[in-house]
């Protein structure tokens, strides 16, 4: 895993208010908040590409099924299961958010622990 996430100032911000409202468990807020204090804040236009963030489309491995998804990350408004669209703030968005291409991540998330591998990052 990359030792700082990189986050837009309005992805961060978002992150933050989802841990104020306690819409995450324990062991989840105490690794949210050790990242968001080491995190670096771009604006959207200096995000490096291969950066998991908002509208980006994320291909990655999820260990524990086994199996390979393609994802577009967006806000939490414009959710579209069918579509492939999930929210930054899921279990698999909030868990891969900040972190580049090649970055293995475990994470520990309500319905279990997840151990998700990014493939490949692109502009939706």
């Amino acid at each position: 895993m990359s030792p700082n996430i990189i986050l837009t100032t309005g992805t961060y911000d978002l992150i933050k208010d989802h841990i104020r409202r306690k819409k995450v468990t324990a062991q989840e807020e105490e690794l949210l908040l050790n990242q968001l204090k080491n995190a670096s804040q771009v604006l959207r236009k200096n995000l490096p590409e291969d950066i998991v963030s908002i509208n980006r489309r994320v291909t990655y491995k999820d260990h524990t099924k086994n199996e390979e998804k393609t994802i577009l990350l967006v806000g939490p408004e414009k959710v579209k299961i069918s579509k492939n669209k999930i929210s930054v703030l899921s279990d698999e968005g909030i868990a891969m958010v900040g972190y580049k291409e090649g970055d293995i991540i475990e994470w520990p998330a309500k319905k279990g622990n997840l151990k998700l591998e990014i493939l490949k990052v692109e502009e939706a």
